[in-house]
């Protein structure tokens, strides 16, 4: 049964509130969009740029060789994972606009702004407008989503896919008439898009099919009994869709092109699960996402949650997650952006405790003569109030930090490294930075996370017996990266012994070819 609605009797109201939201979420998403993608995990970022290069530069007139040949390899020796949609769509668009990195960033953007409709009309379908409301607000404005829905990476387009499937799903079992009738009409074409999507978002990325099924065991075990689902051909048509893109992503990717490699491994550390300090981890980069407050109040949307098909729903996905993070433990505790679809977890869960609130506004407002003018304005107030703090202090701290000066000391780190000269590099971003905009492409020396991976999966590096290799295939030894540099000091002690050639502004060329002298 539906609460009292405190948007909804006003269509008014209802209709600003949207505009001001989306419009605000728009607004603040493409402010200083055109900076560097150096904001928002930027290895990941540089990773996509790449490879989008490389497309473009495949098919790009009047460029010297040279860089055609540079960009293509940069492209082909990338190791791939996931189908390259977003790379090839900006590659597409750079041949009218020339290489912008805003473009890919833009599309993000739009993918998740789409999203936020299908946010607002799950949360609007199993709860009320009022619910539907406060979901929206968070999933457009929580500031991490706000950074994260604009980067160069498949992780928006994938949770706009899941939300996306989640609603059409949700929609499919309350429009389902009675599992033991004849199955014909409506429901039909909801099990097929629900289908296709969910297997969109795991063709996206695989990861999403954490999401996908259990949103599907929420939903299907929270309105149907087991049997019932057995002999519903619907339910074996969405299953099919929905393992049907990823599972032919994965037999042509790995046996006709020969991709993903050894990526798939050192995603799961059985010795984390006993480590006290991962859980805290855990939560830490949770917290960073989708706010240790919007977690709390997520979970208790869901403890009073009424219906029994949107508690077990909210419970799929909230499980979901647990097991997402229990499986990839070692990612899920050190990268922020694999908790990305918690964002669209927590604003679903809000839901229940929106509808709950703004029932009590509206019976605050009836208790006073039946006029709940003031109350709606003051809610307005108070929401803009929200919505500007949010959105300034996001704005204040985009506007903080240009990158675009970065270019240019790529560039002269580049050029003071001869094209043929063999050289190692420590450097941020796996030398994504150095590829891109120095036009460079070096071995990189291991950062202090992946000495730390490698310990975990029990194979320790020995840096003196790594470096002695290092010394005798290459002639320098480039150190950008200086923080990283500062927590080696194995790797301190072995350069000890090699001069300093090139101490530039940020960044260090060590000689390995001439070792200092040893005194007596």
């Amino acid at each position: 049964m539906k609460q009292k609605s405190f948007f909804a009797s006003s269509r008014f109201s209802l209709g600003l509130t949207l505009i001001i939201l989306f419009g605000t979420a728009l607004a603040i998403r493409v402010y200083d969009i055109t900076d560097l993608p150096l904001d928002f995990h930027p290895t990941r970022q540089l990773f996509s740029a790449v490879k989008a290069r490389g497309m473009y530069y495949e098919t790009l007139p009047d460029i010297p060789e040279w860089q055609r040949e540079f960009a293509i390899q940069g492209w082909k020796t990338k190791v791939t994972i996931e189908p390259e949609i977003l790379e090839r769509l900006a590659a597409f668009i750079y041949q009218s606009t020339g290489e912008q990195l805003w473009i890919p960033r833009l599309i993000s953007a739009g993918i998740w702004l789409l999203g936020g409709i299908f946010i607002f009309a799950l949360a609007r379908d199993m709860i009320s407008v009022d619910g539907a409301v406060l979901a929206l607000a968070f999933y457009l404005l929580v500031p991490y989503g706000i950074y994260a829905s604009r980067s160069f990476q498949p992780d928006p387009l994938m949770v706009g896919l899941i939300v996306a499937f989640w609603w059409l799903l949700y929609r499919w079992a309350h429009l389902t008439p009675n599992p033991s009738l004849t199955w014909r009409g409506g429901p039909w074409i909801w099990a097929i898009l629900a289908g296709i999507v969910g297997g969109l978002a795991v063709f996206v990325k695989f990861v999403a099919a954490f999401f996908v099924i259990g949103a599907a065991i929420g939903v299907l075990f929270g309105n149907f009994k087991l049997r019932e689902l057995v002999r519903n051909p619907q339910v074996w048509t969405m299953g099919i869709l929905g393992v049907l893109p990823g599972a032919v992503w994965i037999v042509y990717g790995k046996w006709v092109l020969g991709l993903f490699g050894g990526d798939l491994s050192g995603r799961f550390f059985p010795a984390l699960l006993g480590d006290l300090v991962f859980y805290v981890q855990w939560q830490v980069k949770g917290a960073v996402v989708a706010s240790g407050i919007g977690i709390m109040l997520g979970l208790l949307g869901l403890l009073i949650a009424k219906e029994r098909g949107t508690r077990t729903f909210l419970l799929g996905i909230w499980a979901a997650y647990l097991v997402f993070g229990l499986y990839f433990n070692y990612h899920i505790s050190t990268h922020d952006y694999y908790s990305l679809p918690l964002i669209a977890i927590t604003a679903v869960s809000l839901a229940p405790l929106g509808g709950w609130f703004f029932a009590r506004l509206v019976e605050a407002g009836s208790s006073r003569g039946g006029d709940a003018g003031w109350v709606r304005s003051a809610v307005f107030v108070v929401l803009l109030y929200g919505i500007f703090s949010t959105v300034w202090d996001v704005r204040n701290e985009m506007k903080s930090v240009d990158y675009r000066l970065e270019e240019a000391y790529w560039i002269e780190i580049g050029n003071s490294i001869e094209p043929n000269e063999s050289a190692i590099a420590l450097t941020e971003d796996y030398g994504n930075r150095l590829a891109y905009w120095g036009w460079r492409k070096l071995p990189v020396w291991p950062s202090s996370g992946d000495l730390y991976q490698a310990q975990l999966r029990g194979n320790p590096r020995n840096i003196e017996k790594l470096f002695a290799k290092v010394v005798a295939q290459n002639s320098i030894f480039l150190i950008t990266d200086l923080d990283d540099f500062a927590n080696q000091t194995d790797l301190q002690g072995q350069l000890a012994s090699y001069p300093v050639i090139v101490q530039g502004d940020g960044y260090l060329i060590y000689d390995l070819q001439d070792p200092l002298e040893v005194g007596p």
